[in-house]
């Protein structure tokens, strides 16, 4: 069992939980900061939890989505306040509707995480704070202390299954709801040049190509929010196939970290998508992670079964030589 100790002040109105790791501490700083690892643990295991958003850098936000057995479902969200990595951060956790906007009819808690070397591996010295006496009673009575301790008892599984968040896998999909889609995948190269992949044209042009025969001649980047961009693709030498495009609206930039646009595809009437980018620094890398909401399950499905993972692990894997060759 992770969890040592378990102290409740209640004149400085704090609850502070240490769990100790078998792992080095930029494992254990990594799981907390990688949305498909944190997933695994962060809800007790008779409600699990799926997040929808995780931004882990000081501004950013994470919404999360906990499942009861009989299907009932309780959502949260963080707002990131102070991040030092990989020693520590800090959010504000808050109970939310379905959309991640705050419940304030219920307490919300700040929370200190602390990361730290030890001779067996690392410890987390988590520290949570209340505004009244009250406030912390109801949090202990809902039984924070007993999923907190379920869920850490999690991590440790986490923490050895290296393969599964391994820098040498290839991009994949995970299904988050009827309607959202996280692709991830680690590049290796860090998170500014990987930004500047992404808002280059130059660089755009050279390996967001998809699979090998594609050029892509018009390479439109949207700068600013509220500005329009537009991509084309067209078979290199023509051929029979014809070329393809999309253009959308960014909606939010915050670099190097969060970038959300809308997509549609031009000349058609298929309804628009929300791409949803996030790049988070891990060991070996950069986590990029993009979540695609789409209007309803048949569009979500039907965009899949393209082969739109495999294509976007061609560019990713252009994208990595060209940043080492940069090197």
């Amino acid at each position: 069992m992770p969890v040592t100790s378990v102290e409740k002040d209640l004149d400085q109105l704090t609850l502070t939980i240490v769990a100790d790791f078998h792992a080095p501490l930029r494992r254990l700083w990594d799981a907390y900061t990688d949305p498909r690892q944190i997933e695994r643990f962060w809800g007790p295991p008779t409600y699990p939890a799926v997040f929808l958003r995780h931004d882990a850098a000081p501004g950013g936000r994470s919404i999360y989505r906990m499942t009861g057995p009989t299907g009932d479902e309780h959502y949260g969200c963080w707002e990131w306040t102070a991040l030092t990595p990989p020693d520590s951060f800090e959010v504000v956790d808050s109970f939310a509707d379905a959309t991640g906007a705050p419940n304030t009819d219920l307490p919300a808690t700040r929370m200190s995480f602390a990361f730290s070397s030890t001779d067996a591996g690392s410890r987390l010295i988590c520290v949570s704070r209340f505004d009244s006496l009250e406030q912390l009673e109801q949090l202990v009575g809902m039984g924070v202390v007993e999923g907190t301790r379920e869920a850490m008892s999690q991590i440790d599984a986490v923490l050895a299954d290296l393969t599964a968040f391994a820098t040498d896998r290839v991009a994949e999909a995970q299904l988050l709801g009827d309607t959202q889609v996280r692709v991830a995948r680690v590049i290796r190269g860090p998170i500014e040049q990987v930004w500047r992949a992404h808002n280059d044209a130059d660089l755009m042009r050279r390996w967001l190509l998809g699979p090998d025969g594609w050029t892509m001649p018009v390479c439109e980047i949207a700068t600013e929010v509220g500005d329009t961009y537009r991509y084309v693709w067209e078979p290199e030498g023509g051929g029979e196939q014809s070329g393809f495009g999309f253009t959308g609206q960014l909606l939010e930039s915050d670099p190097p970290h969060r970038a959300v646009t809308t997509e549609a595809m031009i000349g058609t009437d298929f309804p628009p998508v929300r791409n949803e980018l996030t790049l988070t620094p891990v060991e070996g890398g950069t986590l990029l992670s993009l979540v695609i909401t789409y209007a309803d399950a048949a569009q979500r499905d039907a965009i899949l079964a393209t082969g739109m993972t495999s294509g976007m692990e061609t560019s990713y894997a252009r994208l990595e030589s060209l940043l080492a060759a940069a090197a």
